[in-house]
């Protein structure tokens, strides 16, 4: 990694002094950006794009374009998790995130509980979410 051109985010962390306070943009601001409902149009659909590194980077960096900002926050979703255990996930309109198979007995979240402890396969199928944010790590 080269040298920080911005590292008040990091500074304020640390509780050191910094000269003003940081500012960031959550993911959830950055899709009101129609540079943003361009791309989730290129991908086809929320889950293609959190599962395209190139394009999860490109929303990331978009409201660092656009404001001053002092920090971003990788561009992803809670639901890659459930996506990557196999449940099903789906989209239905007006009623938002689905599973095929959600966990919904004792057995089914022992399972589940014994697999998390297992997170390697988990990571395999998330991958991308580390391509996405070495890849980011690049215009920061």
């Amino acid at each position: 990694m080269g040298e920080l051109k911005n590292d008040r985010f990091l500074r304020a962390l640390l509780r050191e002094p910094v000269d003003m306070t940081p500012v960031w943009m959550m993911r959830q601001a950055g899709r009101y950006l129609p540079e943003y409902r361009d791309t989730r149009a290129k991908a086809g659909d929320f889950m293609s794009l959190c599962q395209n590194p190139d394009l999860a980077c490109e929303v990331t960096i978009q409201p660092l374009e656009r404001f001053a900002l002092d920090a971003a926050i990788l561009f992803s979703d809670i639901l890659t998790i459930p996506d990557a255990m196999g449940l099903g996930l789906y989209f239905s309109e007006g009623e938002g995130p689905c599973f095929e198979r959600p966990v919904q007995d004792e057995a089914a979240i022992e399972l589940w509980a014994y697999l998390i402890q297992k997170m390697t396969w988990v990571m395999s199928w998330m991958r991308y979410v580390l391509f996405a944010g070495s890849w980011t790590d690049r215009f920061l």
